[in-house]
C-alpha cells in the first residue's frame, strides 16, 4: 500500500535543524522553501522560549504555530501568545529541590523570562547566544512559581542529568514532563506539553491526519512526536536509541542531515 504524501514538517531545533554552530544554513533554507514550493506546510519545536526561535521566523518564512518549550507554549510568529500550558505552582519548588539533590544547575522560564541564580552558571553564556537574550539573576527562587512553563537543570555529569530525569518521573509521575533536550539539560515542564502533543496540535489545527505529518529530530524527548507522526526521521547525531525509534535516519546536523532528509524522504512523496 502506498503511503499518503506528506503535508506537513515538523522540525526540532538544536541537534536538527540547525549545525553543532546553531547555523541555520543556506541548504536549509532552500529546503523550506521547497517545501512551501510543493504545499507543504513547515512548523518548528524545540525546548527554547519563543524569543529563541523568532530568528527563525524570516529566514523561513514561517507561518504555522511555533512550539515553545516543548510544547508547553505556542505562538503566533509575531510572538503573540495563542495557548499555553504551565506547571502547577505547587509543583514548581519540589521539582527544583529534586533537581538541586543531583547538584543540577536550576534555570526557570516565566513568561518571557528566564530566571537563574548564578549568571556564570554551565551553559548560560552558550545558551544566552543561542537564545537571543541573557537571562536575569535572582537570588532565589522562591516566590517564582505562578506562570513557570518550564524548569531545567543541567549540570555537564550526563549520568547526573539520566539519574534526575528518572526520579523526576518517579516523584512526580504523570504530573510533569520531564525529558532531555540535550545529553546536560532535564526540561520539566506541564504533563501535556510535550512534542507528541504539539503534533497533535497540528493535526488539529490544519485537519491534517498523523500519517500524513513528518518528524525530524535527534533527542529523546522527540521519540513522542516520532510516535504521532507517519513519517520519522532521526538525525544521524542522535544516539541510538533515538534512531531506532525512527522509521528514516538522515546524516547529522554537522552534515547538512536537515536538508538532506527533506531532499530524500519528504519532497518525493509528494
Amino acid at each position: 500500500m502506498t503511503a499518503p504524501p506528506i503535508r506537513l514538517l515538523l522540525s526540532d531545533v538544536d541537534g536538527t535543524l540547525v549545525t553543532p554552530d546553531k547555523v541555520l544554513t543556506d541548504r536549509s533554507i532552500q529546503a523550506v522553501r521547497a517545501l512551501h514550493d510543493a504545499d507543504i506546510r513547515f512548523a518548528v519545536t524545540s525546548g527554547r522560549p519563543p524569543r529563541g526561535m523568532s530568528m527563525l521566523v524570516g529566514p523561513l518564512a514561517i507561518t504555522t504555530p511555533i512550539a515553545a518549550f516543548n510544547g508547553g507554549l505556542f505562538v503566533n510568529p509575531d510572538m503573540t501568545t495563542i495557548e499555553q500550558k504551565v506547571i502547577p505552582s505547587d509543583l514548581v519548588a519540589p521539582i527544583i529541590a529534586a533537581l538541586e539533590a543531583f547538584d543540577l544547575s536550576i534555570w526557570v522560564y516565566r513568561g518571557p523570562d528566564w530566571f537563574v541564580l548564578d549568571l556564570d552558571g554551565p551553559h548560560i553564556a552558550r545558551e544566552a547566544f543561542t537564545v537571543g537574550f541573557r537571562p536575569s539573576r535572582v537570588v532565589s527562587f522562591e516566590g517564582i512559581d505562578d506562570g513557570v512553563a518550564k524548569v531545567v537543570g543541567v549540570s555537564d555529569d550526563h549520568d547526573a542529568v539520566a539519574r534526575a530525569t528518572e526520579a523526576a518521573h518517579a516523584e512526580f509521575g504523570d504530573h510533569v514532563s520531564a525529558s532531555r533536550s540535550q545529553a546536560y539539560y532535564l526540561d520539566v515542564t506541564h504533563p501535556q506539553a510535550n512534542k507528541g502533543g504539539v503534533v497533535t496540535f497540528l493535526c488539529a489545527s490544519y485537519d491534517i491526519p498523523t500519517d500524513e505529518i513528518a518528524t525530524i529530530g535527534d533527542m529523546p524527548n522527540d521519540v513522542l512526536m516520532f510516535a504521532h507522526s507517519g513519517l520519522s526521521i532521526a538525525m544521524g547525531n542522535a544516539d541510538m536509541g533515538v534512531q531506532r525509534a525512527a522509521r528514516r535516519v538522515t546524516t547529522g546536523n554537522a552534515d547538512e542531515g536537515f536538508a538532506t532528509a527533506v531532499e530524500r524522504y519528504i519532497l518525493p512523496s509528494v
